[in-house]
């Protein structure tokens, strides 16, 4: 790990333009408002650009376009984000080491295969029939189940269960807590209202590159395969239905919920909160905003908003009238008093007529 770097080294590491003293230590990474001297941060909301009026930074990655000021020196960059990230590198303490081998606590099934150099950490369990590829990291107390097939190099952290069947591909990560391939929920129902489970033999499997959030739930399909496609990326606290299939590169951010037998497509970003009805389509690369609910198809490429979600612009016409919703309140109110006075005056003018 560097412990620290110029400012000008910087620059020339993430393709940027200095606007300060290049040769001014940096020796640590932090946000705007905790960053200190000899820290760097980045700007990469324009809503928080004020905060560069008050950061104790030493220097700041800004966009290529960037047009204010700080009382710092500012490295313009193509995306102010992902320079954050290739600096932090250098200022983050490498991970923990974890070497070739099995705890004498694991508890491995004699015709497991395990893989070159894969390390199994204390109390795991690795069923009957498991694989476990090359350089696979299982860090502690992991699950894994009957006949699943894990690849290259992998890394699930603590607490992990990926339930009998399961596969992963290669350079999979998968959080804490998270449980993959546990029942799909399915009941037959009598006339009684009395609920039968329903067998889930199916299976989940996840494509090469993706990561799985802590505490995520993926239900094994009823039949066939519950499938998460190649680099997709879940955040924490999701859950995915039984038959559920995701395609290439999609997000999920936290809280997602899709229900059974949907499809999601190809570079699909589904906000926090958002939620999928049963057995619908999802287009390539949609967004659905933060708690959305997805209740039919929604074609390819839209952007969607709201419950039911409806196209961006419709749905903000929709929230634009509710808001104003009290106002035309308080004026139909008048309105109903004006007619009420009318008509008192025309029933008093109809009984003062002469008869």
């Amino acid at each position: 790990m560097t412990t620290t770097m110029r400012a000008g080294e910087i620059a020339a590491q993430v393709g940027g333009q200095l606007a300060g003293d290049a040769d001014l230590e940096i020796g640590g990474i932090a946000g705007l408002r905790e960053a200190q001297p000899g820290d760097i941060t980045f700007l990469a909301n324009p809503k928080y650009a004020a905060w560069l009026a008050t950061t104790r930074a030493s220097a700041v990655l800004v966009a290529a376009d960037f047009d204010g000021e700080a009382a710092c020196a500012l490295i313009r960059v193509k995306d102010p984000d992902a320079a954050f990230g290739q600096v932090a590198t250098h200022f983050t303490p490498p991970p923990p080491a974890y070497p070739p081998g099995i705890h004498p606590s694991a508890i491995v099934a004699e015709d497991a295969e395990i893989g070159e150099e894969v390390h199994v950490g204390p109390c795991c369990v690795v069923q009957a029939g498991a694989r476990i590829g090359p350089r696979t990291v299982l860090v502690g107390q992991v699950y894994v189940g009957h006949r699943c097939t894990l690849g290259a190099d992998n890394f699930i952290h603590p607490h992990v269960t990926i339930r009998e069947h399961g596969v992963l591909g290669d350079r999979v990560i998968i959080h804490s807590s998270a449980v993959i391939g546990s029942d799909g929920f399915g009941y037959s129902v009598d006339d009684k209202g009395v609920r039968t489970k329903i067998p889930q033999r199916g299976h989940v499997a996840i494509g090469d590159d993706a990561e799985v959030g802590a505490a995520v739930t993926i239900d094994r399909a009823r039949f066939g395969c519950t499938r998460i496609g190649r680099g997709v990326k879940i955040d924490n606290l999701c859950q995915i239905a039984h038959n559920v299939v995701i395609g290439d590169h999609a997000v999920l951010v936290s809280q997602v919920g899709i229900s059974g037998s949907s499809v999601i497509g190809r570079h699909v970003v589904l906000a926090g909160q958002a939620g999928v009805a049963g057995h619908l389509v999802v287009g390539d690369g949609v967004i659905a905003e933060g708690r959305s609910g997805i209740t039919k198809d929604v074609p390819a490429g839209q952007v969607v908003y709201g419950f039911p979600a409806a196209p961006r612009e419709q749905a903000a016409r929709v929230h634009a009238h509710v808001q104003r919703l009290p106002r035309l309140k308080e004026k139909v109110r008048t309105l109903e008093q004006r007619i009420a006075e009318l008509e008192a005056r025309l029933q008093d003018s109809g009984s003062s007529a002469p008869g």
